[in-house]
């Protein structure tokens, strides 16, 4: 498919901060329809993706965040990605919650 531009990731990374959003990815697996609401709202900013590219965006934006994430766990400052911060203010307190489970 065609490349997502910085305004499209943006505006993906925006309704994916909705915390109702949120919740609803984090409680499911069979996610077409969380996707089809993304896609949805994506066309409001003119922005036109079917549900099948966002959730790809979506995974692969999560996939890179986590081996940034662990990288400068272990201490590397070399591994970066773009929106980062962005997607550390969403993903950063579930990481957290999810390290804290699987230590008990």
């Amino acid at each position: 498919g065609k490349h997502w531009t910085v305004h499209e990731v943006r505006a993906l990374i925006r309704i994916w901060s909705d915390k109702n959003i949120q919740q609803q990815l984090e409680g499911t697996v069979r996610n077409k329809r969380i996707f089809e609401q993304v896609a949805a709202r994506l066309q409001k900013f003119g922005i036109d993706r079917d549900w099948k590219q966002c959730r790809t965006k979506y995974k692969n934006l999560k996939h890179e965040y986590k081996s940034v994430k662990s990288a400068q766990d272990s201490g590397s400052t070399r591994k970066s990605m773009k929106f980062f911060n962005e997607l550390d203010a969403i993903l950063g307190h579930y990481t957290m919650e999810q390290a804290s489970k699987s230590d008990n």
